[in-house]
């Protein structure tokens, strides 16, 4: 029977959040310097949308931001970008992490969780 080794220093957790549109490249580098090595943006639209319509008026475009992160910096990030909501109008949004419990391959898990020890050397 073969034996598998446990590679998985730190739980990896997803986290979504919506904000305004032209802030997106801004909260990507944020989550960069998180060690976070995917990142993935797609076009939302706010909670307030169907309201907003009802009584004729636009509400400012939205991103959604998925990215994964290291569960152990997981607080830190969600702390920066609550302080980051705080700043002003263009800065507003939400965000939240959801536990991801498992990982397929080794080096899928090295590249989300940016563990070099999980890279192969080109030789």
């Amino acid at each position: 029977m073969s034996q598998t080794r446990n590679i998985a220093p730190v739980k990896l957790e997803l986290l979504l959040a919506v904000v305004h549109d032209e802030k997106a490249p801004y909260y990507i580098r944020l989550l960069q310097s998180y060690q976070s090595n995917l990142q993935f943006t797609t076009a939302a639209k706010g909670i307030t949308h169907l309201i907003l319509s009802y009584l004729g008026m636009t509400e400012t475009p939205k991103t959604l931001l998925v990215s994964v992160v290291r569960a152990d910096e997981a607080p830190k990030i969600i702390e920066e970008l609550e302080e980051n909501f705080q700043k002003g109008k263009k800065y507003k949004g939400i965000a939240f992490t959801v536990e991801l419990t498992s990982v397929i391959g080794t080096l899928v898990y090295g590249f989300l969780a940016n563990d070099k020890r999980t890279v192969k050397e080109a030789r």
